[in-house]
């Protein structure tokens, strides 16, 4: 077995920490031991006790909750590089892969760096992704953004994220959704999955819904997800969407559902997925919600197109921040039952094709193998 560090900002349960444990026992299975290096309170914590993965105390913060300092934060790696001597050191985001390029540089480690964001960092963050042995982008697209700003191209490769297919996969919906919200069983359900955050989009799909439903009292919007974030704009625009609920046309259509465990069953409930990101690398509930055989909405930006490319017809694009073409595409879909189970059925096939689980495994197993223990026989 071969040891590696994986490096992990949040113990949240978001897109790239679901991605990397997607591919946990693919990367068992190629003999690679995984221990997880993150903050010490979070469900990706009892996750990762449950899936017998070593848990390594890293701390961001103080007790006050102030932020470590980069210098501060990179002894603390390089401490715990000292004492685990990894074979490679994974971190699994932008911000962790700035973080850790000086100290894998110093102490001569082996490294991926994964790019899971499509974000605007600084000349110094690109320098620092340089330093790693290996970058990973999540899209063609994602690759091509931190290429333009300076990040070497002979060191970025493309490394598509899975999902577990038998997890995610259509099923009948069972009308517990529309029973837990005391709407009829007959209601067509909109889903809206993701943080709740400024670049997710979220208002435009309320632009859209406050055209559609009084023409379509039937429909019913459902918020799937929480806010992380703590700045005062983030806080704003929480208030300002559940204000915009509340008012008509929209009361009682809206319904914010939080954080959900079971993504998978309540997937299969939703009509239609609606994702209005205005960035999106490579959008996990998009993979998600294929993979579940949905009728996909999705802003044209970032991956999305990699995800769904028009000759397959296994999503409808839309502008980025168009509610008007977003309502359009909803009223499409409603008005015609044939053209989503077409889609769904196009959606699911793309993620047996192209966004198995363990074929991502298989990927990321490869690139560790080539960067930090090459074996003869791979």
């Amino acid at each position: 077995m071969q040891s590696v560090v994986v490096l992990c900002e949040y113990t949240s349960l978001n897109g790239g920490e679901r991605s990397f444990l997607a591919t946990v026992e693919g990367l068992r299975a190629a003999r690679f031991e995984l221990a997880v290096a993150c903050p010490t309170e979070g469900p990706l914590v009892g996750t990762l006790q449950r899936k017998g993965i070593e848990h390594i105390p890293f701390t961001l913060h103080r007790r006050d909750g102030t932020r470590l300092s980069l210098s501060d934060a990179r002894m603390q790696l390089a401490q715990i590089v000292r004492e685990r001597e990894p074979v490679l050191l994974h971190a699994n985001s932008v911000s962790m892969s700035r973080l850790a390029g000086p100290v894998v540089q110093q102490q001569g480690v082996p490294s991926i760096g994964h790019l899971r964001d499509i974000i605007r960092i600084s000349a110094a963050a690109i320098a620092d992704l340089n330093r790693h042995t290996r970058l990973l982008a999540v899209s063609d697209a994602t690759r091509d953004w931190y290429v333009a700003r300076g990040v070497h191209a002979a060191i970025v490769m493309t490394c598509y994220n899975g999902v577990d297919l038998t997890t995610f996969q259509p099923r009948p919906a069972t009308g517990t959704l529309s029973t837990q919200l005391n709407i009829p069983a007959q209601s067509i359900l909109i889903g809206a999955i993701g943080q709740i955050g400024l670049r997710k989009g979220l208002e435009v799909v309320l632009a859209a819904a406050a055209r559609v439903v009084p023409q379509a009292p039937s429909v019913h919007f459902v918020i799937v997800g929480r806010r992380f974030s703590r700045k005062a704009e983030s806080i704003e625009y929480e208030q300002q969407l559940h204000t915009l609920a509340a008012r008509p046309p929209l009361a009682g259509h809206i319904h914010f559902l939080g954080y959900q465990d079971g993504m998978a069953h309540l997937l299969n409930e939703l009509t239609i997925v609606a994702h209005a990101a205005h960035q999106e690398p490579l959008g996990r509930v998009l993979l998600e919600a294929a993979a579940s055989g949905k009728a996909i909405i999705a802003t044209d930006v970032g991956g999305t197109a990699e995800i769904f490319p028009r000759s397959t017809h296994a999503a409808m694009p839309v502008p980025d921040g168009d509610p008007e073409a977003f309502a359009t595409a909803i009223r499409t879909l409603i008005e015609s039952p044939a053209l989503r189970q077409s889609m769904a059925r196009a959606a699911r096939q793309r993620a047996v094709t192209m966004f198995d689980a363990r074929a991502a495994a298989s990927r990321i197993a490869m690139h560790y193998h080539q960067v930090g223990a090459p074996f003869s026989h791979f």
